[in-house]
């Protein structure tokens, strides 16, 4: 699997060198592009690799990085901290970013 570096690298490196050019906000049971005034529902994005950082003393420094592609063809990323399974977002919006299932393959 491709070293990331830390969190801010691999943001540059998605968006840079992978085309993941957009930014998505978390909502309950979508996601949202407001740059360009979108939402896509569940089924209408995938969650193409899951990156997980810790930091090195402070527990509020952790972070997932989600690169995401739309069905209509849109690549972004979705930076959430580890309180995403905190009741924050939907039990199907969960499932949709589980880290364990949508883990990239070696």
């Amino acid at each position: 699997m491709k070293d990331y570096g830390t969190l801010s690298q691999a943001i540059n490196k998605l968006k840079l060198e992978e085309g993941y050019d957009l930014d998505f906000n978390l909502l309950d049971e979508e996601i949202q592009n407001k740059a360009k005034n979108e939402t896509y529902q569940l089924h209408e994005f995938n969650v193409d690799k899951v990156l997980r950082f810790e930091g090195m003393s402070d527990p509020d420094d952790n972070a997932i990085l989600y690169a995401i592609s739309t069905n209509n063809g849109r690549k972004g990323i979705l930076v959430d901290g580890y309180g995403i399974s905190g009741g924050q977002v939907s039990k199907a919006m969960m499932d949709k970013l589980n880290l364990t299932v949508n883990r990239p393959k070696s």
